[in-house]
Protein backbone atom coordinates (compact mmCIF):
# COMPACT_ATOMS: atom_id res chain seq x y z
CA UNK A 1 0.00 0.00 0.00
CA UNK A 2 1.26 3.28 -0.70
CA UNK A 3 2.47 5.52 2.18
CA UNK A 4 -0.06 8.23 0.93
CA UNK A 5 -2.81 5.83 1.25
CA UNK A 6 -2.40 4.99 4.71
CA UNK A 7 -4.14 8.21 5.96
CA UNK A 8 -7.45 7.12 5.03
CA UNK A 9 -7.50 4.54 7.45
CA UNK A 10 -7.32 4.38 11.55
CA UNK A 11 -4.01 4.55 13.19
CA UNK A 12 -5.20 1.19 14.99
CA UNK A 13 -5.92 -0.43 11.24
CA UNK A 14 -2.60 0.70 9.78
CA UNK A 15 -1.25 -0.95 12.95
CA UNK A 16 -3.07 -4.63 12.98
CA UNK A 17 -1.87 -4.11 9.08
CA UNK A 18 1.45 -4.00 9.75
CA UNK A 19 1.18 -6.64 12.55
CA UNK A 20 -0.52 -9.18 10.35
CA UNK A 21 2.41 -8.08 7.65
CA UNK A 22 5.14 -9.20 9.71
CA UNK A 23 3.96 -12.75 10.48
CA UNK A 24 2.14 -13.04 6.76
CA UNK A 25 4.62 -15.54 5.80
CA UNK A 26 4.87 -19.19 6.35
CA UNK A 27 8.31 -19.29 7.60
CA UNK A 28 7.74 -17.47 9.79
CA UNK A 29 4.82 -18.60 11.40
CA UNK A 30 7.03 -21.98 11.54
CA UNK A 31 9.76 -20.04 13.01
CA UNK A 32 7.24 -18.14 15.85
CA UNK A 33 5.95 -21.82 16.74
CA UNK A 34 9.16 -23.66 17.24
CA UNK A 35 10.25 -20.71 19.18
CA UNK A 36 7.01 -21.20 21.37
CA UNK A 37 7.48 -25.23 21.53
CA UNK A 38 10.95 -24.85 22.51
CA UNK A 39 9.79 -22.05 25.17
CA UNK A 40 13.45 -21.38 25.55
CA UNK A 41 16.32 -19.64 23.39
CA UNK A 42 17.29 -22.15 20.05
CA UNK A 43 20.45 -21.48 18.98
CA UNK A 44 20.70 -22.86 15.09
CA UNK A 45 18.43 -25.43 15.52
CA UNK A 46 16.25 -23.93 12.99
CA UNK A 47 17.72 -24.41 9.96
CA UNK A 48 17.09 -28.36 11.10
CA UNK A 49 14.01 -28.06 12.18
CA UNK A 50 12.70 -26.53 9.13
CA UNK A 51 14.29 -27.74 6.50
CA UNK A 52 15.08 -24.40 4.73
CA UNK A 53 18.44 -22.62 3.94
CA UNK A 54 20.09 -20.97 6.36
CA UNK A 55 19.93 -17.43 4.55
CA UNK A 56 15.96 -18.18 4.46
CA UNK A 57 15.62 -18.68 7.91
CA UNK A 58 18.07 -15.65 8.56
CA UNK A 59 16.07 -13.38 6.32
CA UNK A 60 12.67 -13.98 8.11
CA UNK A 61 14.59 -13.69 11.62
CA UNK A 62 15.43 -10.76 10.54
CA UNK A 63 11.96 -9.21 10.27
CA UNK A 64 10.71 -11.00 13.29
CA UNK A 65 13.54 -8.69 15.32
CA UNK A 66 12.95 -5.42 13.27
CA UNK A 67 9.23 -6.01 14.75
CA UNK A 68 10.51 -7.25 18.09
CA UNK A 69 8.60 -10.34 17.99
CA UNK A 70 12.19 -11.94 18.83
CA UNK A 71 15.18 -11.31 20.13
CA UNK A 72 18.28 -12.59 20.22
CA UNK A 73 21.60 -13.05 22.38
CA UNK A 74 24.93 -13.91 21.42
CA UNK A 75 25.61 -16.86 22.62
CA UNK A 76 29.49 -18.16 21.36
CA UNK A 77 29.68 -18.00 17.28
CA UNK A 78 25.80 -17.95 16.82
CA UNK A 79 23.13 -15.58 17.74
CA UNK A 80 20.11 -17.24 19.84
CA UNK A 81 16.49 -16.27 19.31
CA UNK A 82 13.45 -16.49 21.41
CA UNK A 83 10.01 -14.68 21.71
CA UNK A 84 9.95 -11.18 22.86
CA UNK A 85 7.06 -12.10 26.06
CA UNK A 86 6.06 -8.05 25.85
CA UNK A 87 5.59 -7.86 22.08
CA UNK A 88 3.85 -11.03 21.96
CA UNK A 89 1.75 -10.42 24.65
CA UNK A 90 0.66 -6.97 22.45
CA UNK A 91 -0.34 -9.05 19.55
CA UNK A 92 -2.38 -11.15 20.96
CA UNK A 93 -4.13 -8.60 22.79
CA UNK A 94 -4.65 -6.75 19.38
CA UNK A 95 -5.69 -9.61 17.25
CA UNK A 96 -8.22 -10.80 20.13
CA UNK A 97 -9.87 -7.67 20.33
CA UNK A 98 -9.85 -7.97 16.22
CA UNK A 99 -11.48 -11.55 16.06
CA UNK A 100 -13.83 -10.78 18.83
CA UNK A 101 -15.13 -7.52 17.08
CA UNK A 102 -15.58 -10.52 14.08
CA UNK A 103 -16.95 -13.31 15.91
CA UNK A 104 -19.50 -11.10 17.18
CA UNK A 105 -21.56 -10.50 14.03
CA UNK A 106 -24.44 -12.92 13.02
CA UNK A 107 -25.37 -14.79 10.27
CA UNK A 108 -26.82 -12.59 7.06
CA UNK A 109 -26.85 -14.86 4.41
Amino acid sequence: MGATKKDLFTADQNILAEMAKAIAHPARIAILQELLKANACICGDLVNELGLAQATISQHLKELKNVGLIQGNIEGTSVCYCINPEVWNNYKVVFGSFFKEVSNTKTCC
